[in-house]
């Protein structure tokens, strides 16, 4: 268990689910994994885990690219590729949110919350190697727009293309 997870993880937390999936690996052996974990003050735990990414670099980031070509929280309404913040709370737009019940995470659209921490863009972007992957037929036109579209905040993960180092992999289903 990576420090600050408790046991049985947090309902609807997508960190959780990814790191359960590849933990099974016995040499996966991570210094240290933070998770974000809003609470009662989202603001509050903004600010904390902007103080962690503040102590070093960051080595690697996991993302996906969304149904509508978000990047972490950065829905195309609030992604904002020069953000001066680090880490922020921002409202989720409808979109994000079906998708998270799509995605298992939640049961209905109503127990999905309004709002998220998310890092932001260029946080992301700062990781030294970028992973994103892109499951699914949900996500084929967002894959097309952020390989093939203009590189833009209608798009989030556009900005991708601009990384010297991120790899994607995408099925067959989000790449035909």
């Amino acid at each position: 268990m990576p420090p600050g997870v408790r046991p049985g993880g947090l309902p609807g937390l997508w960190c959780w689910t990814r790191w359960a999936a590849t933990t099974g690996r016995p040499r996966l052996r991570p210094g240290a994994v933070h998770v974000i974990d809003p609470g009662d003050d989202p603001e509050a735990e903004s600010a904390r885990y902007a103080g962690l990414l503040g102590q070093g670099p960051i080595d690697l980031i996991c993302l996906g690219i969304g149904d509508n070509g978000h990047l972490a929280f950065n829905d195309p309404p609030v992604a904002d590729f020069a953000d001066p913040l680090a880490v922020k709370v921002v409202e989720l737009d409808d979109a994000c949110r079906t998708q998270q019940v799509s995605d298992g995470c939640f049961a209905t659209f109503a127990d999905v919350p309004a709002r998220a921490v998310t890092l932001t863009v260029p946080t992301l972007m700062a990781g030294r190697t970028l992973v994103a992957t892109v499951p699914g037929r949900n996500k084929r036109a967002a894959l097309a727009a952020a390989l093939d579209g203009p590189i833009s905040e209608r798009c989030p993960a556009s900005v991708l293309r601009t990384h010297p180092a991120c790899t994607l992999f995408a099925d067959v289903e989000a790449y035909q």
